[in-house]
């Protein structure tokens, strides 16, 4: 069995820069365990079951949630942060609270709640998972939220993908001239491999995407004559199966290598040396991003733009806007809790709070109660 050592420029729990509250605590955990641990056991981490990750929670017991997903991301996670000699404990808090922010049916209501908080410093998931673990949840007598450790916070708000671009000059505690830790880095390419290789499963399960077309692009080929070398003639079943697991490995693998290259160029050795380099150092090598890229864009036109998640997107953003716009004319229609948050927030902070905090169902069945005429008996 390969021993991983713990590298001289992870994350140390002994070097932490600490928790937001002093804190009594009932057992000696390490504090990044004890992150991982309160972020499980979290309101919003559970609800994740509920959220959409591409196809709507009710269309299918196989598709992916956002609960699922952050599991794959986690699991990913901890074998590149083993590899890399990296704080696991740490790596896996990250993967696991990376979306707790994310509102109900994806994307789509992301972007709706960006629009309506234009005017009021706007919305982002990061951001909002960030909110999430110092202000929203509600488990402990002495302070607001999880009282995470301060590396868990930062990599929370710096995370960045494709798709998530967040401000960490939004705050200044955060120390937004450093670069985030090696553990972060690593969740941001773990959220990719993991997104894009359970979204091709998921639209090939679905019939959106079609093998025949897939098989165009030159990494998934690439992958199928592999399986095919070690396995032979399967069922295609089978194949997309083992062509995801490759696939995933291979990302892996690429990130790990590229990595380590980088590491020994730059001659990074030390926390320091992380915080204060130029640019990224968890990257991938210019070919696997070229591959990485030509499946997004595979996806892009041929899943997130099919006709059918387009009809969900419409209705997904009307929902949201009708409920933000109802929630704005009557504050007193959301729970107690969120009411008391007005007077600090603002109320559209607070509308913005509530709304990202729902699940797909739940607010389905707000728009139900609010908008539908009710059947008789």
């Amino acid at each position: 069995m390969t021993q991983y050592k713990t590298a001289g420029y992870a994350a140390s729990e002994d070097e932490s820069l600490g928790r937001e509250y002093p804190e009594s605590f009932k057992d000696s955990r390490p504090s990044f365990e004890r992150d991982r641990d309160r972020i499980i056991h979290c309101g919003a981490f559970r609800r994740l079951e509920y959220k959409t990750q591409v196809f709507v929670n009710h269309e299918g017991d196989y598709y992916r949630t956002r609960l699922t997903h952050s599991i794959e991301v986690a699991q990913i996670s901890r074998g590149i942060a083993k590899m890399l000699g990296l704080q696991v404990e740490l790596a896996e808090a990250l993967a696991l609270a990376h979306d707790l922010g994310h509102t109900p049916f994806g994307h789509s209501g992301e972007e709706t709640l960006q629009e309506l908080m234009e005017s009021e410093g706007g919305f982002e998931h990061n951001h909002q998972s960030l909110r999430v673990v110092t202000v929203l949840e509600e488990r402990y007598p002495k302070f607001p939220g999880l009282n995470l450790s301060f590396e868990t916070r930062e990599g929370i708000v710096k995370h960045s993908t494709y798709y998530d671009h967040p401000d960490p000059n939004k705050y200044t505690d955060y120390h937004p001239e450093w670069k985030p830790t090696l553990e972060a880095q690593l969740i941001n390419h773990s959220d990719v491999i993991a997104y894009i290789n359970h979204d091709l499963d998921d639209g090939l399960e679905s019939g959106l995407l079609h093998w025949d077309e897939l098989c165009k692009i030159e990494i998934w080929d690439r992958m199928l004559k592999q399986v095919a070398k070690r396995h032979g003639i399967i069922d295609r079943r089978y194949q997309k199966t083992m062509a995801i697991s490759h696939l995933i490995g291979f990302f892996i693998e690429d990130l790990v290598s590229h990595s380590n290259k980088v590491i020994a160029e730059r001659g990074i050795k030390t926390m320091r040396d992380v915080r204060e380099a130029d640019d990224f150092i968890a990257t991938l090598s210019g070919d696997a991003e070229v591959f990485q890229e030509e499946i997004r864009a595979f996806l892009y036109k041929r899943l997130y733009r099919h006709h059918h998640l387009e009809r969900r997107r419409f209705q997904a953003q009307n929902t949201i806007r009708m409920l933000f716009n109802a929630y704005n004319e009557h504050p007193k229609m959301m729970p107690e809790r969120y009411e008391k948050l007005i007077d600090q927030y603002g109320v559209k902070r607070v509308i913005c709070d509530y709304i990202a905090g729902m699940t797909d169902r739940y607010a389905l069945q707000e728009y139900a109660q609010l908008f539908e005429t009710p059947k008789g008996p």
